[in-house]
């Protein structure tokens, strides 16, 4: 004679011990976690660019504009179109292509302090002559 104990012989459950029906969310929260925290450090090391030493100014900062094109120039006088180099000759036609003709949008000049003034006055000139107007200098605030 067989007794039953109250449990299944196929499942080997017993009914005091149902299945769980819940969904447990501490794998995913953790996850998720720990996403952040990769996203939270690698995001600052996306922000690249030419390393310079910009001058000191009391100037106020502009407005920011979501059409911006930033030039740099470092301590050799290389000039970089957001973060390539290019050649002095090639800056202008490379700006009208991708401003479209659109000469009202703002360009920032990055030029390193210890870049001659005459090479940024150089650079600026060719920019305004060419019917960019809207150019302005980057400069690192003071503390």
């Amino acid at each position: 004679m067989q007794i039953n104990a109250g449990g299944n012989r196929r499942t080997g459950f017993s009914k005091r011990h149902k299945q769980m029906s819940e969904i447990n969310v501490t794998p995913f929260v953790d996850v998720m976690l720990v996403l952040l925290v990769v996203f939270m450090v690698t995001a600052p090391l996306l922000t690249v660019g030419v390393p310079i030493d910009l001058p000191n100014s009391q100037a106020k900062n502009l407005p920011e504009n979501n059409m911006s094109l930033s030039i740099t120039i470092d301590e050799k006088g290389l000039i970089y179109l957001q973060d390539e180099k290019i050649e002095l000759n090639q800056l202008v036609p490379r700006i009208s292509v991708i401003f479209e003709n659109r000469k009202e949008d703002r360009i920032y000049v990055h030029g390193d302090q210890a870049v001659s003034y005459g090479r940024v006055m150089q650079i600026m000139g060719l920019l305004n002559g060419n019917g960019f107007s809207r150019v302005a200098l980057v400069t690192d605030s003071e503390r």
